[in-house]
């Protein structure tokens, strides 16, 4: 096994092209995973209003993803954010930062196997079959290890294929049934905005804000991905893009499809399978849900890809055990970080077995966007303060980083308060217990390996103009 980090130990470079980053972001988003399950708690909110709360979500990440964008074309490597912080506002914060970011993807991945659980149980309940979800856990953690650990051109190619596939096929169905029973004044009743009220709407904001964490994770291949300084950027935005588009389109075209009845189908908790009811496609449930299986493995791949490419930088730079930045002699892939990943993703739902699939998808989902929005607050904080260490700053791009750090606090404290029943309202401090746990790893490194966060800012810096696209 070689053993010198610095030098010998490489990822596979520039193996991805911009379709494959847009596959890992668009697969860690999990398009089909909103209209089929996401999207009736905010419409239980914000009711004929859901599209525009859509609508308002979009440009609040766009924002965000532009300031992603600032840092990403001027330089790229694994694990990205863990270096974009470092740059900006120092080892330590940049440490914090691929801490939360850890514990957000494979908090997603957990969450999504979960959720797996349950539609795999969808697809297979018309033939009088269910699979344990403990079974579940263990075999759909399996086949994403796998999968991560052989290939990331692989993984992220299978996960744009699935999402296209997924994306399709639900589509078709929600205009098919518009088609079907089409009301202008139900149209009218939606543009109008018909007793939806202000309230409702802001705290459906902030949670069609979760529906959109992870368009930001194609950023971790930056070692991977070729030209990076380009494809990266393009493939955070134009996932963004996608994705608020067609939860907007969907949000419209729901609502249309369930006759204007936004309460129906914010208590729905099988939206998919009314809608083939109301066409008399009942019997195509299984093939609709084993689809929207597929795209919910995807995202638990694409997760445990960008989970382990964080734990790889940081390996790397030893935050966390110098085994994590190893990378396979053959696959090149940060195996053991993979691997690592992989089996905490399948643990975490096992310990909540007693929680039931559908909690576990929402205890562990909500841990994990409070992962996401802290980087997200990082990220628009670091962004004009980069731009201004090189010079480059200007009143929009502190524009950009107050309102995107703006739009993050009020999401946090949006999903907080009013305080949620147990167990989500110990949820908060799990995770504000978990960033201290971070922080005493960190200041244990400043006191008694200070040389590593030396290192740290010289390899930074030293590595520069290998990595910096443009200046």
């Amino acid at each position: 096994m070689v053993t010198n980090l610095e030098s010998t130990q490489s990822l596979k470079g520039s193996s991805l092209g911009f379709m494959e980053a847009v596959g890992q972001s668009l697969a860690n988003i999990s398009p089909t995973l909103t209209p089929a399950l996401n999207m009736g708690a905010v419409v239980a909110l914000a009711g004929q209003g859901t599209w525009l709360v859509y609508v308002a979500a979009t440009i609040a990440l766009i924002i965000v993803g532009l300031n992603m964008s600032t840092l990403a074309s001027r330089f790229s490597a694994a694990g990205s954010f863990f270096i974009f912080i470092s740059r900006s506002l120092g080892p330590m914060m940049g440490g914090l930062t691929g801490w939360a970011l850890i514990l957000a993807y494979i908090g997603t991945a957990m969450a999504l196997l979960a959720g797996l659980a349950i539609f795999v149980n969808n697809t297979l309940a018309p033939f009088g079959v269910s699979i344990p979800p403990i079974i579940s856990y263990i075999i759909f953690g399996f086949l994403a290890w796998y999968l991560a650990y052989r290939d990331i051109k692989l993984s992220s190619r299978i996960s744009l294929i699935i999402e296209a596939i997924s994306v399709a096929v639900i589509t078709v169905l929600v205009f098919t049934v518009v088609g079907k029973d089409y009301s202008p004044s139900v149209v009218y009743t939606q543009a109008g905005i018909s007793g939806a009220s202000v309230k409702g709407m802001f705290g459906g904001v902030v949670l069609a804000i979760f529906s959109f964490v992870g368009f930001e994770s194609s950023v971790t291949l930056g070692k991977e991905t070729r030209d990076p300084t380009k494809n990266i950027p393009r493939a955070v935005m134009g996932s963004m893009l996608f994705a608020g588009a067609f939860f907007t389109i969907m949000a419209f075209a729901m609502i249309t499809a369930y006759k204007g009845n936004a309460t129906a189908f914010g208590n729905d908790s099988a939206p998919l399978e009314t809608l083939l009811g109301y066409l008399n496609l009942t019997a195509l449930s299984a093939p609709v849900y084993a689809i929207a299986s597929l795209s919910l493995f995807a995202c638990v791949l694409a997760s445990i890809n960008a989970g382990s490419r964080l734990l790889f930088s940081m390996g790397r730079y030893q935050f966390v055990h110098r085994s994590m930045g190893l990378v396979h002699t053959t696959h090149q892939t940060p195996h053991i970080a993979v691997t690592i990943s992989s089996i905490i993703a399948v643990i975490g739902p096992i310990a909540l077995i007693g929680q039931g699939s559908m909690n576990t998808y929402d205890i562990t989902g909500t841990v994990a966007t409070f992962g996401f929005i802290f980087v997200y607050l990082l990220i628009s904080i670091s962004a004009p303060i980069y731009l201004a260490k090189k010079r480059l700053g200007s009143v929009t791009s502190v524009f950009f980083g107050i309102t995107g750090a703006g739009l993050m606090v009020a999401a946090f404290f949006g999903s907080v308060y009013p305080v949620p029943a147990y167990p989500f309202n110990l949820l908060p401090y799990i995770f504000i217990a978990y960033l201290l746990f971070g922080v005493a790893i960190l200041v244990r490194l400043k006191l008694f390996s200070p040389a590593i966060l030396d290192r740290v800012e010289l390899d930074l810096e030293g590595n520069e103009g290998a990595i910096i696209g443009r200046k």
